[in-house]
């Protein structure tokens, strides 16, 4: 089910009905009619899934309490590393194993050996990274004795598989969504209102920008070798906007559906591409994603704090697990080494944590040298977003050969005007907006009724003129 479908129209009034008319004074009633929506809601794009969905829950469930329960180290670390080791192999089946048998029989043939790989060509089952995330962030808290250990199964399968966050995050630790689903929730208007302004938002970036944008991204990407650099640099920015208003556009519509249920989500995008550097993008890009291999992999290995070789290692380790995470292709490899090669000559002179503030704060406008790292930063995302679109190295590296040809100077042969319209709209209210949450937060909350009610009507009309004839999937439901 998709959050810009008529099926999720239908599905989302009747749960809020259910949830804060009928069972609205018993916490209970609510959470185990939010696990059963949720449950349904996952099962409508492959029910057999759901039963993995629950045997990963049911895992973390009994592994956290045998943890929490024993004072033997060797026994709470056995029921560690089960818990990981089942969870990480569940994930390696479906999602790594044909790439590695595929990448295993290349290498022999280079060799001289031809091997026929056995595949098993399964069906990725959708929101696996992300709710094996959720799962192991739950047991390695316990291990480390930051949180108890759940004992109520409904509540902390709610935890796990909160439909809103389900399939593409964000990414939620046990410390922040736990005890709100623990804690009596009551109808407040003004989440209300906030959350449905958010969704519309995040439709908007959906179906308006992200939608437009990936049409002629397409178009130009599947016929690479017939555009000239311009083509192919136009194709890469539309791109970068596609990604971005098709992610942050689902984080949107997860945090404000979240919030018509009275539960705050973590924040996942902060406006990252008004970012002065790369490490300023890292911090406001899939930000619940990139904090989770911060704590959990990054600082175990010692961080900043140990030698100039060792910060080198754990920065390749951290982006190379980044860009693996996203999928079994060498591009995503590619994308997560071009980053950390991006990324540590700000670590290792010191400069990765100098923009910490948003830019151009209680300003209008930036200052020039603000605009100028700002473009050359979201060009340097652009570079990298090319692997990270592209089939193969082989046209990631012919697309970025043909585009540092002479033919960067010819027109374009596809220059859609009416999307670069929508983008210059789009980026002027993300830019008036970027010190709140989402753009449309508080930029117009001092407006006078009717005119609010006419933006907001301007907003659903363009979705309305914009949108696809057919329903399409979120880019990161393939992660």
């Amino acid at each position: 089910m998709l959050f810009n479908s008529f099926n999720f129209a239908i599905f989302l009034p009747l749960v809020l009905t259910l949830y804060w008319i009928i069972s609205s004074k018993h916490l209970k009633v609510q959470n185990i009619l939010l696990l059963i929506s949720s449950y349904f809601f996952y099962a409508c794009w492959d029910w057999k899934f759901l039963f993995l969905l629950i045997f990963s829950t049911s895992l973390d469930y009994l592994t956290g309490i045998q943890i929490a329960e024993s004072n033997n180290e060797r026994i709470r670390r056995f029921w560690l590393w089960l818990s990981i080791a089942i969870n990480l192999g569940f994930l390696g089946i479906f999602k790594y194993y044909d790439f590695f048998a595929q990448s295993f029989s290349e290498g022999l043939l280079q060799l001289g050996f031809h091997v026929n790989p056995w595949t098993l060509n399964l069906i990725l089952p959708v929101g696996i990274s992300f709710y094996t995330f959720h799962g192991l962030s739950y047991v390695i808290d316990i291990y480390h004795k930051k949180i108890q250990a759940e004992r109520n199964i409904v509540d902390y399968s709610l935890f796990v598989s909160f439909f809103p966050l389900l399939v593409a995050g964000p990414i939620e630790r046990a410390t922040h969504l736990l005890p709100q689903i623990q804690k009596k929730r009551e109808f407040n208007y003004n989440k209300v209102t906030d959350g449905l302004k958010q969704i519309l938002w995040g439709l908007f970036k959906k179906m308006v920008i992200a939608d437009n944008c990936a049409y002629y991204a397409d178009l130009i990407f599947n016929n690479s070798e017939n555009h000239s650099g311009s083509t192919l640099l136009v194709g890469a920015v539309l791109f970068s906007f596609q990604i971005y208003g098709d992610f942050s556009g689902y984080s949107d519509i997860a945090l404000g559906t979240a919030r018509l249920f009275g539960i705050e989500l973590l924040q996942n995008f902060a406006f990252p591409y008004f970012s002065r550097d790369i490490s300023e993008f890292w911090r406001r890009w899939h930000i619940s994603l990139t904090t989770w291999f911060r704590d959990y992999i990054y600082i175990p290995l010692g961080g900043n704090r140990v030698s100039i070789l060792k910060k080198i290692r754990n920065t390749f380790i951290i982006f190379l697990v980044s860009g693996f995470w996203h999928g079994a292709n060498w591009t995503f490899i590619f994308w997560g080494a071009l980053n950390a090669l991006f990324f540590l000559p700000l670590l290792l002179t010191n400069r990765n944590r100098l923009n910490l503030e948003i830019v151009a704060k209680h300003r209008i406008f930036p200052n020039f040298i603000e605009f100028i790292n700002i473009v050359s930063t979201f060009l340097l995302c652009t570079f990298t977003w090319i692997f990270f679109r592209s089939e193969n190295i082989n046209q990631a590296v012919s697309i970025i050969i043909t585009i540092f040809s002479t033919s960067i100077v010819q027109i374009p042969e596809i220059f859609p005007f009416y999307i670069i319209i929508l983008l210059i709209f789009f980026i002027a209210v993300e830019w008036l907006g970027r010190e709140g949450n989402y753009a449309i937060e508080n930029i117009v909350i001092k407006w006078k009724r009717p005119i609010r009610w006419a933006y907001y009507s301007a907003l659903l009309f363009l979705i309305g003129m914009f949108m696809q004839t057919e329903e399409t999937a979120f880019i990161y439901f393939q992660f």
